[in-house]
């Protein structure tokens, strides 16, 4: 059960890799109040020595406003080296988000970061691909924000979609075999 694999920063694994799941970036290149929480979880993470490595999978297309750039970015202005941040231009959605993780960049194990209706869902998918995966889930901004619920419940169907995924094996876009996470854990 996902449950078993959620826990907050103080009580997370330690793991070499996080990933930290795209949401909205404005134009202006801040990230809305979701993704700046998943951010601000993610420099807690790095910071408490839970991982060496973060990995910000989104959308890096102009009409996404450069989400993973962007993402890259906020981490360094929160004093995470830009050396132990890999940027997944590509990460569309969760399923692509966990097959790039194992297929382009070989992460087997990680700790993933987003709002905790979502991590039952990408804890599963990054699992059935390869990716011995645990998660750490924000709350804070359910008290702030009056979509929380829509998001949550949008979750029923994208776990029909992840079925699909998993079952279809869709194939996201992939380069190749991407050494960026290896070189990170070097440096």
């Amino acid at each position: 059960m996902a449950a078993e694999r959620m826990s907050d920063v103080a009580e997370a694994p330690a793991r070499d890799v996080g990933i930290v799941f795209g949401a909205e970036m404005y134009a202006s290149g801040e990230p809305s109040p979701y993704l700046k929480a998943r951010l601000d979880l993610a420099a807690d993470l790095y910071a408490a020595g839970r991982v060496k490595v973060l990995v910000v999978s989104g959308d890096n297309a102009g009409e996404h406003n450069f989400e993973s750039t962007n993402m890259l970015r906020y981490l360094v202005a929160q004093g995470v080296p830009e050396a132990a941040v890999v940027e997944d231009q590509h990460g569309y959605d969760t399923y692509d988000t966990c097959v790039r993780a194992r297929q382009e960049f070989g992460v087997t194990q990680a700790i993933l970061v987003t709002q905790t209706y979502h991590l039952p869902r990408a804890i599963a998918t990054c699992r059935a691909v390869g990716v011995d995966a645990v998660g750490v889930g924000d709350d804070s901004v359910r008290a702030t924000s009056n979509r929380w619920f829509e998001f949550s419940a949008r979750e029923y169907g994208a776990n029909l979609k992840m079925v699909w995924d998993l079952a279809s094996r869709r194939q996201p876009v992939l380069e190749g075999p991407s050494d960026a996470v290896t070189r990170a854990l070097r440096a």
